[in-house]
C-alpha cells in the first residue's frame, strides 16, 4: 500500500518495540511527528536536544528497552552528539532520528543543514541518511539490528524532509525485525579458563557493566559462591553484588575505586574479568595493575579483548552464556572452593578499610551527604551520576544493593547527564524513587530538564552537593602547582540561589547546612514527590575545598579525608 515514508518510519518503530520517545519537534522532522501523534508512542518534549538522548539512555538502563530520541536538523541534531557519545561508550542502545533539509540541498549549505552521519560516525555504532523513500525499511531493519547486536550502542538515522513526505509501497505486515544472534563461548576455552582458576591461589572476579546488559549478575555471584572467589565490580557494575555479601570486594580503580577493591586486586594472582573494558579509571598504571597475574577476559565484542593489554586468555561471548558455561564446567571438573580462608576474611577487611563518612561538621563534608543518602533510600531507588568530584564520591561512598540501580555516565563522564537521565528513569520506573546527586556546577548543565520532569508529573529528587568549586579540576590543577578559574563563591553566598532555581523549574526546594537537616529534608523529599508529583531539590551546603581520594595507580591512592 502507498504511504508516506514518515508514516512508514513510525509504523516500523512501533513494530520494533519503541513505546517511548524523548524529543523536540521542528520544521525538519514535523512529518514524522504528524504520524507519531496517533501512534502508541508516548512522547516527552524536552528542553534541550542533548537531554533527549540522555533521557532515552536513562530509560534504557532502567527498563532494558530502547527508547527513541528525536529532533530537528542543524543545531538540534548536533546537540545530540554528547548524548550519543555517552550512550556509545557505555554501550546503551538508543534509537536516534534527526531531520534534514531536502536531498537536493545537501551540498549547498542551506539553513540548518549539516552532515550528521559524518559527524556522528565516531559516537554511534552506525549512522545513515535516507536518500530515497524505498530505502527506508531496509535501513530501519539494519539500524535496529546493529543497535542491539553484539556490544549494543546508539544508532542514528538522518531523514531529509522531502524523503519524509515522499511515498513508497509498504505494508507493515511484511516487515520482520531481525533476530539478534547469540554469541556463545568456545567451550574449549571455557575448560581452559576453569583449569587456570583451579591452579590459582588468590583469584578474583571482576564484574563489568556487560553483566548488567546481559542480566547475569546473579550468575556471576553464583560462580563466586561456588568457588569462594572475591568479586570486584567496575564502576559501571556498581550494585552487581549486594553491599553486605560476604564476597563483595568493592571497586578497584584510581578514582571511583575503594581501598578494599584495590587491596584484593593487588593480592590476586588471577583475574577473571567478565563484561568489562579495562578502562583507564579502573586500571590506572598498567604495570602495577597487571603485575605478574594472569587474566581471563570475557567480552562480547572481539575488539575489546587485547585493546588495553593482552590477556592470558580471551573469550568472545555473551557474559551470561559464558558464566553459565563456567558454572557447568566447574561442576564437571569437580572444582572445590579456592582459598576459602581468604574469602572468610573479606567482610572484616571491608569494614576495616571503609572510608569514614560520619563527619558532624557544618558546612557538611560531602562524605556525610552520601551517608545520609544511603540511609534515606531503599534498595529499589535509582541513582544517576554525571561527572566531577561529586561523581567520584558517589562511586566511592554510595551503597547500592541491586544491579542497574546506579546509572552513571561512566565512560564519558558527562556533566548534564544526571537530570535528564533521572527523568528517563522515572518514566521507565514511575513507582520507584529516581534520585540524582549532582554538583553545583554540574546542575547548570541540563538542569532545565527538571522543568520537564515536573511538567509531566514524573518527579525526581535532586541533591546538590554545593561546594562552590570545580573540585575535580581544582584537584588536577594542584598537581601542576596552581589554582585558577575554579572557585565559585557565588554558588554559596546568595548570588546564585539554587533553591530559587529549583522553584523556577517547578520544584519544591530547600537549603540545608547540617547532616541532621539533610536527613529530614530527604524524608520530606520522598513524601513530597509522591504526594505532589513535583520534583524536589535539596541544596546541601558543603565544605568548599575538600579533595577526593585518588592516585596514579591502585597501589598509590592518596587519601585527603580528615580523621575528624
Amino acid at each position: 500500500m502507498k504511504m508516506k515514508a514518515a508514516q512508514a518510519m513510525v509504523e516500523i518503530m512501533v513494530k520494533e518495540g519503541i513505546t517511548t520517545a524523548f524529543g523536540i519537534p521542528g520544521a525538519a522532522i514535523n512529518p514524522v511527528y504528524q504520524y507519531m501523534e496517533g501512534a502508541p508512542i508516548e512522547h516527552f518534549t524536552m528542553r534541550h536536544e542533548e537531554a533527549c538522548v540522555h533521557a532515552a539512555d536513562g530509560y534504557q538502563r532502567a527498563k532494558h528497552e530502547p527508547a527513541l530520541a528525536i529532533c530537528s536538523a542543524g543545531p538540534g541534531a548536533t546537540n545530540f552528539v554528547t548524548g550519543l557519545y555517552t550512550a556509545y561508550i557505555d554501550s546503551m542502545p538508543v534509537f536516534c532520528v534527526v531531520g534534514q533539509a531536502n536531498t537536493n540541498q545537501l551540498k549547498q549549505e542551506p539553513f540548518q543543514c549539516v552532515d550528521m552521519p559524518d559527524i556522528a560516525k565516531t559516537v554511534t555504532k552506525k549512522a545513515w541518511c535516507v536518500m530515497k523513500p524505498e530505502d527506508l525499511p531496509a535501513i530501519m531493519n539494519e539500524a535496529f539490528y546493529v543497535m542491539r547486536e553484539g556490544r549494543p550502542g546508539p544508532v542514528l538515522i538522518e531523514f531529509p524532509l522531502n524523503v519524509q513526505n515522499a511515498e513508497l509501497d509498504f505494508d507493515i505486515d511484511t516487515y520482520v525485525p531481525r533476530e539478534i544472534p547469540v554469541v556463545k563461548p568456545d567451550l574449549a576455552k571455557i575448560k581452559e579458563a576453569v583449569k587456570m582458576i583451579g591452579e590459582s591461589k588468590n583469584p578474583v572476579i571482576i564484574m563489568g557493566g556487560g553483566c548488567f546488559i546481559s542480566e547475569c549478575c546473579d550468575k556471576v555471584v553464583e560462580l563466586a559462591e561456588m568457588l569462594q572467589i572475591p568479586v570486584i565490580t567496575t564502576y559501571q557494575a556498581k550494585g552487581g553484588i549486594p553491599e553486605d555479601h560476604p564476597l563483595n570486594a568493592g571497586h578497584a580503580g584510581i578514582q571511583v575505586g575503594q581501598p578494599i577493591g584495590n587491596r584484593v586486586m593487588l593480592d590476586s594472582d588471577l583475574v577473571l574479568a567478565i563484561g568489562n573494558r579495562f578502562s583507564d579509571r579502573h586500571t590506572g598504571d598498567l604495570k602495577t595493575y597487571c603485575g605478574d597475574r594472569k587474566f581471563i577476559h570475557i567480552n562480547i565484542e572481539p575488539s575489546q579483548i587485547g585493546m588495553v593489554f593482552e590477556p592470558t586468555l580471551g573469550i568472545v561471548s555473551d557474559a551470561k552464556l559464558a558464566t553459565e558455561a563456567l558454572i557447568e564446567e566447574v561442576k564437571a571438573q569437580g572444582l572445590k572452593p579456592i582459598n576459602p580462608a581468604r574469602a572468610a576474611e573479606l567482610p572484616a577487611l571491608r569494614q576495616q578499610l571503609a572510608r569514614k563518612t560520619d563527619y558532624a561538621c557544618s558546612p557538611m563534608m560531602p562524605h556525610r551527604v552520601f551517608q545520609e543518602v544511603n540511609e534515606a533510600f531503599d534498595a529499589e531507588t535509582y541513582f544517576t551520576a554525571g561527572c566531577g568530584i561529586t561523581q567520584i564520591w558517589g562511586g566511592q561512598l554510595q551503597k547500592i544493593d541491586k544491579p542497574c540501580k546506579y546509572l552513571p555516565s561512566g565512560g564519558a563522564g558527562t556533566l548534564g547527564y544526571e537530570v535528564p537521565a533521572a527523568f528517563g528513569v522515572k518514566v521507565a520506573r514511575p513507582d520507584c524513587n529516581s534520585v540524582t546527586v549532582v554538583g553545583d556546577f554540574g546542575l547548570t548543565f541540563m538542569g532545565e530538564e527538571i522543568a520537564v520532569a515536573t511538567a509531566f508529573k514524573k518527579p525526581i529528587i535532586v541533591v546538590v552537593v554545593n561546594n562552590a568549586y570545580l573540585g575535580l579540576i581544582r584537584q588536577n590543577q594542584k598537581g601542576y602547582g596552581f589554582e585558577y578559574a575554579v572557585e565559585m563563591p557565588y554558588n554559596q553566598d546568595g548570588t546564585i540561589d539554587y533553591v530559587k532555581l529549583g522553584e523556577a523549574y517547578g520544584c519544591v526546594a530547600e537549603r540545608v547546612f547540617s547532616p541532621e537537616e539533610l536527613q529530614a529534608a530527604l524524608v520530606r523529599a520522598k513524601a513530597s514527590t509522591e504526594a505532589s508529583g513535583r520534583c524536589y531539590l535539596i541544596d546541601a551546603i558543603c565544605i568548599k575545598t575538600q579533595l577526593c581520594d585518588m592516585g596514579g595507580s591502585i597501589a598509590n591512592i592518596k587519601s585527603w579525608a580528615p580523621e575528624e
